[in-house]
């Protein structure tokens, strides 16, 4: 029996948000790949918001995590406010709430293929003690709930961003994640930093069609946000500069050594 806990971070948004769609979608696709899982893998939903946040209905198999207290414009001044979690934050509540021999994160708007957990499974079979796992893209003609058992059929398109993160539970004491962010550029690189810093097989699979987001709209990328970028950026450098004290030096042409050769571009 392989165990799983997998939490994701809804939020109170306006109405002309793409999380007003995708939201209700990544909750049913997961209620949906939980009772798929069948007796072999025994599986935990986890939400959690921010304590002043209204909070959203869930689906009856999710367990809501203690709330989240602060926000990054809490501890530092940016452009524009906005209130994004720490993913120190998320994965201590995940950590601490389930006793799930794997944990995951994906982000809200990513949905699950009704087969996502025993795929994940046989993945752990394999020996991967650390691995992610790339999204399709699908039309954004899809915008209902009622539309999922389409959405499934939807060949997609092969997108190379990181938002599903699976690893063991023993690696997560050894992470370093600073003050790194969700919902801006270069988490999935402070993801992956210790993800492969850690794991003895790690790996990311690219071509599986386990998830998928609708549309690709990129709102990360927006100018406006670029600080925020340039945060994560900042938090990564540091977590790779220690890990290549401490536990290298890495490779420059693997992971994540890789990304120091990335550290001097505006990406």
């Amino acid at each position: 029996m392989i165990s799983i806990g997998h939490i994701v971070v809804p939020a109170e948004v306006p109405n002309t948000s793409d999380l007003v769609i995708a939201q209700p979608i990544t909750f049913e696709t997961m209620r949906i790949a939980c009772e798929f899982a069948g007796k072999g893998t025994d599986v935990r939903l986890f939400a959690i918001q921010f304590k002043d946040e209204k909070q959203l209905p869930l689906p009856y198999n999710f367990t809501k995590g203690p709330m989240l207290t602060r926000s990054i414009s809490d501890l530092y001044l940016f452009r524009r406010k906005r209130s994004l979690p720490l993913i120190k934050d998320i994965l201590d509540r995940l950590y601490n709430a389930s006793d799930a021999e794997y944990l995951i994160y994906t982000n809200v708007d990513i949905a699950l293929q009704p087969y996502f957990y025993k795929a994940v499974s046989s993945i752990i079979g394999q020996g991967y003690d650390a691995f992610i796992i790339n999204r399709r893209t699908i039309p954004d003609k899809f915008n209902r709930v009622e539309q999922i058992s389409k959405m499934y059929a939807q060949p997609g398109e092969k997108h190379k961003g990181w938002d599903c993160f699976v690893f063991h539970r023993s690696l997560y004491p050894k992470f370093d994640l600073g003050d790194a962010i969700i919902g801006a550029g270069w988490i999935g690189r402070v993801m992956i930093t210790n993800m492969a810093c850690f794991a003895t097989h790690f790996h990311i699979f690219e071509d599986f069609h386990l998830t998928f987001h609708i549309g690709n709209d990129k709102i990360w990328k927006d100018p406006q946000f670029d600080d925020y970028t340039e945060h994560n950026k900042t938090e990564c450098k540091k977590i790779l500069e220690l890990f290549d004290k401490k536990h290298g030096p890495f490779d420059r042409t693997s992971l994540p050594g890789r990304f120091f050769n990335l550290l001097n571009d505006h990406e």
